[in-house]
């Protein structure tokens, strides 16, 4: 039925690529200022289209256009007059315009003039755009994340990832200033579901693996900083795909006064996890709807208010489960029959009002106020039946791959009943003042978090009739010893847990130039205090931006600074689900030192950026990972570091497509218990790879890639000390691929001006080959005990081979 399904679709999408297509020709230039200084990523569109380009870094462009029609090319950038040229150009011709923009006194608006400060510190600038082709199970912003340097995630299913040893829990995310938070209960990927951020109406990505400015708080290892539009005219975009439906729509009215702008997203795992070892009646259903709204009150008054609501469920009836582990001459087989099943729920709510007001054209004041709510639970009573055999491993023998001797059977049983409902209140003011070479930001913010839970989880084993741990034998006993029953990983607690937190923070940004060099010195400090433990944290923090004045440019960067991290609901806990008083903020100490140099190759801009860093952990927390859940021991025991370097080069290795590649080598460890011990986190070696490219002769194809590689994450058995989970999951490796084709584009013709297709703007469909090598990659392990107490580690594997096939349009 499901091939019968995909052979239709593939035949209604393709009967619509026929088709006519325009020759076209090549603008290409140079954009400066008054001074003749260049003008980077200055904007070009092509009229009455939304195609266009941006200016490298040193002010060069080049731009395809339709021959044959007179274009009009608009230029512009913030804080220049716009301006524009028309051509009138011959099939494959190319023409030269160099433009000269006029600085005006136009007010910058908020993310240009963070974007464009932003170039001297850690941050990354990454084009939204890229989402669309990137092949990826979740298609979210955390999927280009995830191939950044410093940057791993192990679980394709999930948006979560980890940046330079830190866990997940360590990295802020905002949205339009207001930080949005991750599901606590989720234990795995496929119970997650859809990111917050939703791509469709996201304008700006910015992406920092450490050493932030003081204006971000309060975590230990990275921020995500979402902008999402501010809508000029009435647009709009839908996806369909085997996995879901998305779509969303933006305009304005009232003179533009007002704008709008929403998106819904519906996505189901299920035709993926079919392909899990674990079979049975999965069904999965995520959903949500989000939206801003902007009034423009007065040429210095803006509001805006943001919308979010999701409904997650995930259900799963377990039937059986075969999976095969070992080596190749030593094999084994795990075949489980399951009775029970799992109900999850997630919903969610975010709302935030933002006020801004410039009363002069150097400040500009902002204030927040947002509510983020959480309703989970979790529930499940699921047995399994099992029996492990040794497989014969010789291939010569006719009982080659089957199960010649069995060692062991046995069964369990896993309980949970865990309920959680919280609430995050936030107040915040931000200003900024841009004075002569100086820009000086503060801000102000209170914070109110209350989360009542109610857990109860447990797991009991046997084997072969026998409980384990199994009791002292008495038989011939008159009057036996009653051994209680033992549960394993017992978890029960009723917590109901009310904090305040109030951060300030104020820095500085000074720009000169000396020596025939441009110079950003940011120096700033952020103040922490936590209701829960009455502690307060000062953390100072400073960068410096060198950029000589040199034929190749190049720029250094060294950074430094504290980042304490007061515990949250999550790490305030201890194994068993206590409430542990006076816990303290994590700290970690960063050092960086970095270099981005710009150079081009076969004519087109590149740029090569390398940083390294020492991070230095006290009043850590410890903790344990199995898939994304986190268990954390509810101690401050224990310091420990983390240390390495990143490199990345990103470019138009194909013209007209970036791409980038990845690779880190870190080092994480911690003195726990008497011993130096690896972090759960500790993947030495990163290498990640997205490729764009074009089919030769046919442009309006293009194929997407991309590759994944990570060393194996320390693990060990349960219960076991920390100092013994030193084993290493085999490592990660993944190649996705997209392929797809455009059906509608600028160059597009219809002879008939009645056709309905004529309303969109641009058509993809695209076929999505997901592990595309067939590798089986380990998320955890299932730890089964024989009746001797022997301990086998059955490997719980993610997805296959997958295909996916999307259409994709915007109008």
């Amino acid at each position: 039925m499901m091939f019968r399904q995909v052979t239709i679709i593939l035949v209604f999408i393709f009967c619509l690529i026929w088709r006519t297509e325009a020759q076209v020709a090549t603008v290409s230039g140079y954009a400066s200022n008054e001074n003749g200084d260049p003008i980077e990523y200055a904007n070009l569109a092509i009229k009455g289209t939304t195609n266009g380009t941006t200016t490298n870094k040193k002010g060069f462009f080049s731009l395809d256009v339709p021959a044959n029609q007179e274009v009009v090319i608009l230029f512009s950038f913030i804080g220049f007059e716009r301006d524009s040229i028309v051509v009138n150009l011959p099939p494959l011709a190319k023409h030269v315009a160099n433009i000269t923009l006029k600085e005006t006194s136009t007010e910058l608006s908020t993310i240009e003039v963070k974007d464009e400060q932003l170039r001297t510190n850690t941050f990354s600038r990454i084009d939204p755009k890229t989402i669309t082709f990137i092949p990826s199970m979740n298609s979210s912003v955390e999927d280009i994340i995830k191939t950044l340097p410093g940057v791993s995630s192990r679980d394709e299913l999930s948006s979560q990832y980890s940046v330079r040893g830190g866990n997940f829990d360590e990295n802020l995310v905002f949205v339009n200033n207001m930080e949005v938070y991750r599901p606590f209960l989720v234990r795995s990927g496929q119970q997650e579901g859809m990111s917050i951020l939703n791509p469709d109406l996201v304008s700006g990505i910015l992406f920092s693996a450490g050493g932030f400015d003081a204006e971000y708080g309060d975590k230990m290892s990275s921020v995500l900083d979402i902008r999402y539009k501010k809508p000029q005219e009435f647009a709009g975009s839908f996806d369909i795909s085997l996995m879901g439906a998305n779509a969303h729509l933006e305009g304005t009215f009232a003179k533009k006064r007002f704008s709008y702008l929403i998106g819904a997203r519906y996505k189901t795992n299920t035709y993926i996890l079919k392909g899990l070892d674990t079979k049975g009646n999965y069904k999965p259903r995520f959903f949500d709807i989000q939206g801003m709204l902007y009034y423009d009150v007065s040429e210095k008054v803006e509001i805006s208010l943001l919308g979010y609501y999701s409904n997650n469920a995930y259900n799963l009836i377990p039937e059986t489960r075969e999976t095969s582990f070992g080596t190749l001459d030593e094999a084994y087989k795990i075949t489980i029959y399951f009775d029970g099943q799992e109900v999850d729920r997630y919903q969610n709510w975010l709302s935030g009002l933002t006020v801004t007001y410039r009363p002069t054209e150097k400040m500009r004041l902002r204030f927040i106020a947002s509510v983020y709510q959480t309703n989970e639970s979790e529930t499940y009573d699921i047995s399994g039946e099992y029996w492990i055999g040794k497989l014969e491993t010789y291939q010569g023998s006719s009982e080659y791959g089957e199960v010649t001797e069995v060692l062991g059977v046995g069964s369990y049983m896993d309980h949970a009943r865990n309920y959680l409902d919280g609430s995050v209140f936030n107040l915040d003011h931000r200003g900024t003042l841009d004075k002569n070479a100086h820009q000086i930001d503060w801000g102000i913010r209170y914070q109110y978090s209350y989360f009542a839970s109610r857990m109860n989880e447990w797991e009991l084993q046997d084997s072969a009739g026998y409980t384990l741990p199994r009791p002292i034998d008495s038989i011939g006993f008159f009057n036996p010893d009653l051994d209680p029953l033992i549960l394993k990983n017992v978890i029960k607690s009723n917590q109901n847990l009310g904090t305040s937190l109030i951060s300030a923070y104020a820095q500085d940004t000074w720009t000169f130039k000396l020596m025939k060099a441009d110079i950003a010195l940011t120096g700033g400090v952020r103040a922490i205090y936590y209701s829960y433990n009455n502690q307060v944290n000062i953390n100072p923090r400073i960068n410096l931006a060198v950029k000589p004045h040199w034929r190749t440019e190049t720029t250094f960067r060294i950074s430094s600074g504290y980042y304490s991290q007061p515990p949250t609901a999550r790490e305030l806990t201890d194994l068993q689900g206590n409430l542990i008083p006076g816990l303290k903020s994590q700290t970690s100490i960063q050092v960086l030192a970095g270099s981005d140099l710009y150079f081009k190759a076969w004519g087109r801009p590149f740029k090569f950026v390398a940083e390294a860093y020492y991070k230095y952990i006290k009043n850590l927390i410890p903790y344990e990972i199995d898939n994304l859940n986190i268990r954390y021991y509810g101690t401050n025991d224990a310091h420990g570091y983390a240390t390495g370097i990143d490199f990345r080069i990103n470019g138009e290795f194909v013209k007209g497509a970036e791409s980038w590649a990845s690779l880190s080598f870190m080092k994480t460890e911690e003195y726990f218990e008497g011993s130096w011990i690896p972090r759960p986190t500790d993947q030495r070696v990163n290498l990640s790879i997205f490729f764009q490219d074009y089919i030769p002769k046919f442009p309006t194809w293009k194929v997407a890639l991309t590759l994944v590689y990570g060393t194996g994450l320390p693990v060990g058995p349960p219960d076991s000390p920390r100092s013994a989970q030193t084993l290493r999951i085999p490592p990660y490796k993944r190649v996705d691929i997209g392929i797809s084709k455009q059906l509608i584009g600028e160059r597009t013709h219809y002879k008939n001006p009645k056709n309905v297709l004529r309303a969109f703007k641009s058509m993809w469909v695209s076929l999505e080959i997901f592990n595309l090598l067939q590798l089986s990659n380990t998320i955890s392990y299932l730890w089964i005990t024989d009746i001797t107490n022997r301990q086998y580690a059955i490997p719980n594997y993610m997805t296959p081979r997958t295909f996916n096939l999307k259409l994709f349009a915007t109008f």
